[in-house]
């Protein structure tokens, strides 16, 4: 789904890059309220890890491939304001240091990829979680379903973009079906990676997941024939920050392994707008990446001739730089929040705040434990 240098024209990626800019504004300001102790630290990794996943093209139709784009699941970890600044990150990196996604389309690809992605995807989850019985399977459920969903959409709004300003004479319905039909299919694999990640990350740490907060009930204990809320479990003092960093340090490895030695699987086929680019000859106006010469150009290290070796490196400093970027762009978001809110909030929003961290492993109503604090959560 990166869209290269001349699909679009000038005027309109002019206009999309303002757009782009502005959603990303707005997210910047809509983050402060979602990054807390638990998702600022796990924002910089959900980038890290969308940009392995990324890599691994996986089959789906004859010729075709498709991979990941993450919105839909960035939202659901972290949140849809911080999930657009994760994969937007994701994206400046790659066009930046890897060829990947024109620059000059850079505010078409995260108003596709970034913005697109997360608000369908988020809105659809939200949606679900309100009618289905509150639980993890729920969560991952809704997961699945959002990301399916969100995949179409972003070829719907490149099929749009198109539209207002493609640079070949094709076929406005041809380009439509392809766009659509196509994506559907890489929708199934996005829907499947999204639910696995969601599922496994509730399993070990339910108040990680931004989208699963407040969706069961309290734990309940019968006394005298009455239902009561049970006790909350005291918590040995930083099992919280333990557990966060354990969490982030096997996410880490995770993105690094995924990036570094299974990417060399990744099916070698074109992606699916490349290949509808290729068929329907919407590729005519393309031009040559601005930064094509650059080392790391199309996932390599130049001048290494072994290519697994090439692409494992490539792939590894691809992670490290973007979860210090990502990381970086969420700490001043976090910093800039919590200067906002002055020394009286410390209690509720500083990293040992008790509102938040006293009871963290139940913090989101998903996980077994009930809360260690009577504290009331923050929204």
């Amino acid at each position: 789904m990166h869209v290269p240098d001349g699909f679009i024209n000038a005027p309109v990626s002019a206009a999309a890059g303002v757009l782009a800019a502005g959603a990303v504004a707005v997210c910047l300001r809509g983050a402060r309220r979602e990054l807390d102790e638990r998702t600022a630290p796990l924002g910089g990794l959900v980038a890290a890890f969308i940009f392995a996943v990324q890599m691994l093209n996986f089959p789906v139709a004859a010729g075709t491939s498709g991979h990941l784009l993450g919105g839909a699941l960035a939202a659901i970890l972290v949140g849809p304001f911080t999930g657009v600044l994760c994969v937007s990150v994701v994206l400046l990196m790659q066009g930046v240091l890897f060829a990947d996604g024109g620059l000059t389309a850079l505010g078409v690809n995260i108003l596709d990829m970034a913005v697109v992605t997360t608000v369908v995807g988020y809105l659809a989850f939200r949606s679900l979680v309100k009618v289905l019985p509150r639980g993890r399977r729920t969560v991952t459920v809704a997961s699945f379903v959002a990301a399916l969903l969100s995949v179409p959409a972003a070829a719907v709004a490149f099929t749009f973009l198109y539209a207002v300003g493609g640079t070949t004479d094709v076929s406005l319905d041809k380009v439509a079906t392809a766009m659509v039909g196509v994506h559907l299919l890489i929708g199934v694999g996005e829907a499947a990676i999204t639910a696995l990640t969601v599922g496994a990350v509730i399993a070990v740490r339910p108040d990680l997941v931004h989208g699963a907060r407040g969706l069961t009930r309290p734990l309940k204990l019968r006394v005298g024939g009455e239902l009561v809320d049970a006790p909350a479990a005291a918590e040995p003092a930083g099992a919280p920050a333990r557990s966060r960093r354990k969490v982030w340090l096997a996410g880490l490895a995770t993105s690094l392994v995924l990036a570094a030695v299974v990417s060399f699987y990744a099916s070698s086929n074109p992606d699916g707008l490349e290949k509808v680019a290729q068929d329907k000859g919407i590729d005519k106006e393309a031009e040559d990446h601005a930064t094509a010469d650059s080392p790391l150009a199309d996932y390599g290290v130049k001048n290494i001739t072994d290519t697994r070796v090439s692409g494992g490196l490539a792939g590894a400093i691809g992670v490290g730089v973007t979860v210090v970027a990502g990381s970086a762009v969420l700490w001043a978001v976090r910093r800039r929040r919590t200067g906002e809110a002055g020394p009286a909030s410390t209690g509720v929003d500083g990293a040992t705040g008790a509102t938040e961290a006293s009871g963290a492993p139940g913090a989101s109503g998903v996980g077994d434990a009930p809360r260690a604090s009577s504290a009331p959560e923050k929204a």
